[in-house]
């Protein structure tokens, strides 16, 4: 299982090593390239783009694996961008979203979903007029 280096840190503090053994031995694990988190995130997001936006990923990557928002940054401008138009449309498929029957009610609340996954509004509405 690959980790980040916050999280193999974490891991070997609550196990209660030492400060130093922990830097000395995260810095054996990443000389010889076991431990490489520009790969974990490059790995993480072409996993995921498909499935999450951009925005999702970016915070589960910064608040969760511990990843610098500047690496997250560095991977995102060399990765193709994914088109979060589609995910956002297959999304209202799923949600049987139809522009000709769908009441108010229900259009801002699957709006207010979309904004909770992290989408853009702009881009939300595009699909949405679009349908």
């Amino acid at each position: 299982m690959e980790r980040t280096e916050a999280q193999l840190r974490d891991k070997l503090l609550q196990a209660e090593f030492e400060p130093e053994l922990v830097e000395q031995a995260i810095a054996y694990v990443k000389s010889y390239g076991y431990l490489d988190d520009e790969r974990y995130v490059r790995n993480y997001i072409e996993v995921r783009q498909s499935q999450k936006s951009r925005r999702q990923l970016e915070q589960e990557l910064q608040y969760r694996k511990g990843v610098p928002k500047e690496l997250i940054q560095k991977v995102y401008e060399e990765l193709e961008p994914a088109d979060e138009k589609v995910l956002i449309r297959r999304l209202l498929e799923k949600k049987y979203y139809d522009p000709q029957t769908c009441e108010e009610r229900e259009r801002q609340r699957l709006i207010a979903s979309l904004l909770r996954k992290g989408f853009q509004m702009r881009d939300i509405l595009d699909v949405m007029k679009n349908e």
